[in-house]
Parts: structure tokens; C-alpha cells; sequence
């Protein structure tokens, strides 16, 4: 850094600037208690408690002197689909051997359909590696294979070596590719190095939750792979039923797979599967919450800048028993939304910039983003007019943190514009310090990215007693009883989390608009005629 913004960030620690608004640790405490109060049961997705806190915010936003922005008022209710399967599931592998069937919840785990009430399919398999398709970024799995019509069988998680975040977006799009090649159904198998991180035994262990969608305009569930008409998840006994008188074994397969940067090409397999279920399917509404700040420039306002961050937590642990059931999401995400909360107040209460804000409570995140996926697919003003997304989730305030990271800014002009803002009061914006966790594709921003918004998640970083405390919070409470009020929350740091946020957001409405860069996967892949901005050297 510059000896010029080293005394500039002191300057700025020494005393805020005195046109800007207070932050008060105490209405984010309380915001916090609120959000995070047993009664309102862990907030889950379509529940009364998160109802309840929807409304909360609501009148935070009214009384903050928000105007109201979603399709009824202050809300913009998210149509749902609930996706249950039922008894009696069942995928059969039928090799030179004869047939074996696998039974839901012993030895396979098959996902229910949103649009069919009984579902048979029955077809060759065939083997497609890790079922990465980009041939223009040297991804070609199923090169050289003619899947139409047939079930896919693919390796879980992306090859071993440096993480990669174009990598980690094709992973999330395995099944819209196979349904792209034409394919009808698909099995996930493990590999050694995903079997360590996530054993299929675990995922046994939490099975039972429906599956969830948000549904279109048309009142259709969502399904970016349609053709895929079922798709499943297995363990060693099916995978290596599914290979039995395979060209090449199994073993040998995922030996070459938990090689650094192995991808095992895919081939035609000596087997075929029958996939026999039914599904019940329900709707539910949920409501996404939205409050907006009308810009001061004549023309800029009707630009948007988004400040989001999710409402929806994942409710009471299920199996009853005794001790303390509900998992109140305090740092998940109430702490993000008491932030929100706060930097649309800090914004009513003076000037307004430039660009217009836009500040969203999403529901369904712990669903699959679901909140986030229906107002980016059908956003409030066109999407062309976004031009930025910040989206705050899980702020980990339990240290006095001294730097941030910005998951996806160095896609984007956007990360020169979060370190401007943060280091002007001395807050250092840090690269990614777990890229193997690809954070860039799990939070809601990842949704905005899908529509060639330029899209950031903050959180606080790993300095200062940060990497510590992360890896005792993501072991101990995340997504757990453990995440309340009892934590040792550090208020002060959550309105200097809230400052931090203000000014990012008074950077992006005030200054250049935000591009995509040159050459940036992302943004030549969502955002292809958009103007685009020069990286800088390093």
C-alpha cells in the first residue's frame, strides 16, 4: 500500500468522516436477538417463524424510511415447489451377472421428481468422468460419446489440484449439461478424495428432506435439466456394480482420479440401470423482502446496486429428543441480515447516492440459493439496469477482524472498488483464503452472476484470530444448535461490519459503473455484449 492510503486508513480510524452515519453495535445486537429468538423456530424456508422475521424487516425498512419494492408492498412472494419421494424407490443395475436392486436410503440415494407423479426409466450406462463440458476451456468429458437416450454416471466433486472457480461453476452445472447432451437419467459415484470430505454414509444419514425448486412465471418448477428424468447418488456397492465388466475397472478409474489434475475419460459401461419412483410434489410461497433508495442523479438512479443477504435459516433439527432442537442461525445469516438492516439505515438517514440501492432479505438460501435464483430470473427492474450485487452471508463476528474477503471480485472492476472502500478506514480486502471450498458458487450473489451481473459475497477475513475462528465456528456450530445467542458475539464488530458494507455500497453507486473483465470466463459467458473493463497489472 501506498505511504499516501496507509495515513489516509489512519487518519480514517483515528475519527469517522463526519458526514457519515452512525452504526450502532447495539440495534445490530438487537436485530440479532430478535431474528435469532427461539420463537422463531430457526426461520426455515415456508415456516411461520420465518414469516414472522420477514415481517421484522419489513418494518425495520418502513421505519427506516425505505420505500417499498417488492410485487406486494414489501414483499414478493417466491412460488416454491417441495419435492417428496416416496416408499418403495428403487434403482436396479443389470450387468452380464443378471440384476440387483439398490434400495433408497441403504444403498442409493435417488432425488424426487417436481414434474412427474411416477417416473420408470431403464437404459445403458454410460461412464463420462467428472461431467465437465466446456470444450472452449478445455473441458470435454463427453468427447467422443453419444449419451441421448442413455443414464450418465459420473464422478463426484472436479479433478484434484488448484481450485478453480470456472471449474467449480461447471461442477454445479453436471446435470444441466448431461440434459444438454441428451442424457435421460444420472448416477454420482464417489471418489476417494470425496469420499473423505463427504461420505455417502453421511448423506445417508441426513436423507429425507424434500427436494426444492422455485417455480417460473408460467407456474412450471424450475429444472435446468430436463431431459435428466432421474438422478441419483450411490456407494461403493453400486459403483461397483454399475462397473462390473467395465473395459477398464473401477479401481483403476479412481486411482487415476485422486491423481493431481486426473480426469478419467469416460466410456461406454457393460451395464444398464432401471430407475422406478414416485414423487409427491407441494407448493409453498415464501416471501423475499425488498426495500429501496432512490438515487439522486437524474440519470444514474435509475441504475441498481443490490445489498442482500439471506433471512431463511434450516429450522429444527429433526429426530425429536432431548436438549435444545432449534438452530437459530445467529451468525447464519441473522447477523448478515441485521447488517443489511443497518446500512439501509445508514443510507435513509443522509444523501442518497448517485445509483439507486435496492436492500433484499432472500428466503430459501439454505434450499439452493432459491430466494436469490427467482428474483435474479425475474428481477424487479431489468436486469440490464443491476449493476452490482453484494450479497452479505454468514459474517463471522466473533474477532475484531481487520480484513475482509470478497468472494468473486477479481472477476470484476468490482474488487478495485471494495479495496477503495475498505481501505479508506483500514480494512484490507484479502484473497480467497479457501479456494477449495469455491465459495463463489454457493451463496446467493452466485445467482446474479448466472445473469451477467457482477456479483461479490463479503465476509470477514482470516486475519487477526480470523482463520481460527472460522475453523472452530464451520467444525462446531455452523448449521447447527450451537449458532445463538450464546456465542461471544463481538457487536463492535458487527457495525464496523456494517460500516465496511456502507461504503462498498456508497463506492459502487457513486463511482464508474462496475464491468466485467476482458477475457473473464464469467463474464464473456453471462455477459457477452456487455462493455468490459481492462484488468489492471499486478
Amino acid at each position: 500500500m501506498h505511504r499516501f492510503l496507509i495515513a489516509s486508513a489512519m487518519l480514517s480510524l483515528a475519527a469517522p468522516l463526519a458526514a457519515e452515519p452512525e452504526f450502532s453495535p447495539a440495534r445490530i445486537k438487537a436485530d440479532v436477538a430478535f431474528l435469532a429468538d427461539d420463537l422463531l423456530e430457526g426461520r426455515d424456508t415456508g415456516s411461520r417463524g420465518h414469516e414472522i422475521a420477514a415481517r421484522y424487516v419489513a418494518t425495520q425498512f418502513e421505519a427506516a424510511g425505505l420505500k417499498p419494492a417488492g410485487k406486494n408492498g414489501w414483499f414478493t412472494p417466491v412460488a416454491l415447489s417441495e419435492a417428496t419421494l416416496g416408499e418403495g424407490a428403487t434403482v436396479t443395475i443389470t450387468g452380464k451377472a443378471g440384476a440387483t436392486t439398490l434400495a433408497q436410503k441403504v444403498d442409493v440415494l435417488l432425488s424426487p421428481s417436481h414434474s412427474e407423479a411416477s417416473t420408470t426409466i431403464d437404459a445403458p450406462l454410460v461412464f463420462v468422468g467428472f461431467g465437465l463440458d466446456d470444450p472452449k476451456y478445455g473441458l470435454d468429458d463427453y468427447k467422443g460419446l453419444d449419451v441421448r437416450g442413455k443414464i450418465v454416471v459420473m464422478l463426484r466433486g472436479i479433478p484434484k489440484g488448484a481450485p478453480d472457480e470456472v471449474i467449480a461453476h461447471l461442477a454445479d452445472q453436471k446435470l444441466a449439461n448431461a440434459s444438454r447432451r441428451g442424457a435421460i437419467g444420472a448416477i454420482t459415484i464417489s471418489t476417494l478424495q470425496s469420499e473423505k470430505i463427504d461420505p455417502f454414509t453421511r448423506r445417508l444419514a441426513a436423507a429425507g428432506r424434500p427436494g426444492t425448486t422455485w417455480v417460473a412465471a408460467d407456474g412450471k418448477p424450475f429444472d435446468e435439466s430436463p431431459a435428466v428424468r432421474g438422478s441419483a447418488r450411490t456407494g461403493t456397492k453400486g459403483a461397483e456394480l454399475i462397473f462390473a465388466g467395465a473395459r477398464r475397472p473401477l479401481a483403476t478409474v479412481l486411482a487415476e482420479a485422486d491423481k493431481p489434475g486426473g480426469r478419467p475419460k469416460g466410456f461406454a459401461l457393460a451395464t444398464s440401470a432401471r430407475f422406478a419412483f414416485t414423487s409427491t410434489e407441494r407448493r409453498i410461497t415464501s416471501p423475499n423482502v425488498l426495500g429501496m433508495i432512490e438515487g439522486s442523479d437524474p440519470v444514474l438512479k435509475n441504475e441498481i446496486v443490490i445489498l442482500m443477504g439471506h433471512l431463511d435459516h434450516i429450522g429444527i433439527k429433526a429426530g425429536g429428543g432431548p436438549g435444545d432442537l432449534i438452530r437459530n442461525g445467529a451468525l447464519d445469516n441473522a447477523a448478515g441480515s441485521a447488517v443489511t438492516m443497518e446500512v439501509a439505515r445508514a443510507f435513509a438517514s443522509g444523501p442518497a447516492p448517485k445509483r439507486s440501492l435496492l436492500f433484499i432479505a432472500n428466503t430459501a438460501e439454505e434450499r439452493g440459493l432459491l430466494g436469490a435464483e427467482a428474483t435474479a430470473n425475474m428481477p424487479p427492474v431489468p436486469i440490464d439496469r443491476i449493476v452490482a450485487a453484494v450479497d452479505l452471508d454468514m459474517p463471522l463476528l466473533l474477532y475484531p477482524f481487520t480484513d475482509v474477503n470478497a468472494y468473486g471480485g477479481d472477476h470484476s472492476s468490482m474488487g478495485e472498488a471494495i479495496a477503495r472502500a475498505v481501505g479508506s478506514v483500514g480494512v484490507a480486502l484479502s484473497p480467497d483464503p479457501q479456494p477449495e471450498e469455491t465459495i463463489f458458487v454457493r451463496s446467493d450473489h452466485y445467482a446474479f452472476v448466472k445473469q451477467g451481473v457482477p456479483a461479490i459475497m463479503l465476509a470477514t477475513g482470516f486475519a487477526n484470530g480470523g482463520a481460527a475462528a472460522w475453523k472452530s465456528f464451520l467444525s462446531t456450530n455452523y448449521h447447527n444448535v450451537g449458532d445463538d445467542m450464546n456465542l461471544p458475539i463481538d457487536w463492535q464488530a458487527g457495525a464496523k461490519y456494517a460500516r465496511v458494507n456502507y461504503l462498498i455500497a456508497k463506492e459502487l453507486a457513486d463511482g464508474e459503473r462496475v464491468r466485467w473483465y476482458e477475457g473473464d470466463y464469467f463474464g464473456n459467458a453471462f455477459a457477452p455484449a456487455a462493455p468490459k473493463a481492462k484488468r489492471p497489472k499486478p
